[in-house]
C-alpha cells in the first residue's frame, strides 16, 4: 500500500516534469517564430513609413497606409539620428501624456528587447531613424505561458498529493485498527477453547486426551503470536514444501468446516515442490482464502487448490463454487474495510495481498470471478 502511494507521488512527478519540459521547448519554439514574424512586420512598418515621409504627390500611397494601418499590436518608439523620441506607436497616449518619463522607460525595455531597425532617409545615410520596438502581448503570453503553467501543474500536484497522504493516513488508521481487531479474534477462539479444559478440569482430573488438546490450542495461539509479530517486520524466507504446507492449511480448515463442503489438492502428481517463502505468513494467506471461500457457500459445494509451475513462477489457485464475486466488487475485495460479511472488518484480504506482494515479491488477484458460480484466486510466487 505504502509502495503503490510513493509509485503515484513518483509517476505524478514524472508527468508534470515531462509537461513542464515539453511546454517550455514548445513555447520556445512558439515565442521565436512570432519574434522574427514580429521583426518582419516592424520592418514593414518602418519602410511603409519612411516610403510616406519620402514620396512625391503623384506616388500611390494606398499599400503603405494599409501596411501602417495593419500594425496595431506590437509597440514601437521612433527616434532619430540622435536617438531623441520623435513618435510612438501603439503605445498608451494616456500615459505617456501623464507619465513623466513613461516613453524614456520604455524606450530603455525596447533596447534591451530588440535590436532596433534603421531606416535612412536620404542617399548620404546622415539622416535616419531608429525604431525601437517591445513585444506584443500576444508573444508575452506564449513567453510567460510556462511558467503559469508550472505554478498550475505544481499545485495540482500538492492537491493531489494531499489528498493521497490523507487517504494513505486513513487506510493506515483502518488497518492498525482492523489489524487490532483481527488479533482479538485470532486469540478468541483457542482461548475460549483452554476456558473451557480448565472448567472441564476443574470438576475431573486431566487425561491425556484432554492435554493432547489443550496442547494444540496453546500452539494455536503461539502460531497466532508469530504471525502478528512478523507483520511489519521483515520476516526471514526458508525453504518449504509447499505441497505440505497447503495440505495441512486444508485439512486445518476442513476439519472447521460442514460436511458437505469438499476439499481437494491437485497438484500435477507432485508429492513435493521446495518454495521460499515465510510458512506461518504464508500458512494465514492460504486459511485466509480458505474460510472466505467457505463463507461464500452455503454449507455445500465445493473448494479446490491447484498447484502448478512456470519456467520461474509457482501458481496456486483456490477455486470455490460459492456466489461470486461481481464486476463492482472486484476492485474493492483488497481494501482496507471493504467485506460483504454481516461480521466482520474487511482486513484479510488486505493483509494477505500485502504478505504475497511485499514479503514474498509475489502476486495475488482474483484470477476468475462469476455471480452464481463461483471465485478463484490466484497466488504466484518466485521459484
Amino acid at each position: 500500500m505504502l509502495h503503490q502511494w510513493f509509485n503515484w507521488r513518483t509517476g505524478l512527478g514524472l508527468i508534470a516534469m515531462a509537461i513542464v519540459i515539453a511546454t517550455i521547448f514548445y513555447s520556445r519554439y512558439l515565442s521565436g517564430f512570432l519574434s522574427a514574424q514580429e521583426r518582419q512586420k516592424v520592418e514593414a512598418w518602418a519602410e511603409a513609413q519612411r516610403y510616406i515621409a519620402s514620396a512625391s504627390p503623384e506616388d500611390n500611397l494606398s499599400f503603405a497606409s494599409i501596411v501602417m494601418a495593419g500594425q496595431t499590436t506590437i509597440p514601437i518608439i521612433e527616434t532619430n539620428e540622435r536617438d531623441s523620441i520623435t513618435n510612438f506607436h501603439n503605445l498608451d497616449s494616456n500615459r505617456v501624456m501623464q507619465g513623466k518619463g513613461y516613453l524614456e522607460g520604455k524606450l530603455s525595455e525596447f533596447r534591451h528587447t530588440n535590436s532596433p531597425i534603421v531606416t535612412y532617409l536620404g542617399q548620404d545615410q546622415k539622416s535616419y531613424n531608429k525604431y525601437y520596438y517591445g513585444e506584443s502581448l500576444l508573444l508575452k503570453q506564449v513567453r510567460y505561458y510556462p511558467i503559469i503553467q508550472l505554478i498550475i501543474v505544481a499545485l495540482f500536484i500538492l492537491l493531489t498529493l494531499l489528498t493521497l497522504t490523507a487517504r494513505h493516513r486513513s487506510m493506515q488508521d483502518q488497518l492498525w485498527a482492523g489489524m487490532a481487531k483481527e488479533t482479538a479474534h485470532q486469540l478468541g477462539t483457542p482461548l475460549s477453547a483452554l476456558e473451557g479444559w480448565i472448567e472441564m478440569m476443574k470438576e475431573s482430573p486431566p487425561d491425556q486426551r484432554m492435554l493432547a488438546e489443550m496442547e494444540k490450542d496453546v500452539s494455536r495461539l503461539k502460531l497466532v503470536s508469530d504471525r502478528f509479530s512478523k507483520i511489519g517486520s521483515t520476516p526471514q524466507l526458508e525453504q518449504r514444501d509447499l505441497v505440505g504446507i497447503l495440505q495441512g492449511v486444508m485439512e486445518y480448515v476442513r476439519k472447521r468446516a460442514p460436511g458437505k463442503v469438499h476439499f481437494s489438492l491437485e497438484a500435477g502428481g507432485l508429492t513435493e515442490l521446495p518454495v521460499k517463502v515465510s510458512a506461518p505468513l504464508f500458512e494465514w494467506v492460504v486459511e485466509n482464502l480458505l474460510k472466505n471461500a467457505l463463507d461464500a457457500m452455503d454449507g455445500k459445494g465445493k473448494i479446490r487448490i491447484m498447484v502448478s509451475q512456470q519456467a520461474q513462477d509457482v501458481i496456486v489457485d483456490i477455486s470455490d463454487t460459492g456466489k461470486g464475486i461481481s464486476v463492482a466488487q472486484i476492485g474493492k475485495v483488497f481494501n482496507p474495510g471493504f467485506t460483504t460479511k454481516k461480521r466482520g472488518w474487511g482486513l484479510g484480504l488486505t493483509l494477505s495481498r500485502r504478505i504475497i506482494e511485499q514479503y514474498h515479491q509475489g502476486q495475488l488477484f482474483i484470477k476468475s470471478a462469476e455471480m452464481g458460480k463461483g471465485t478463484t484466486f490466484r497466488i504466484v510466487l518466485r521459484k
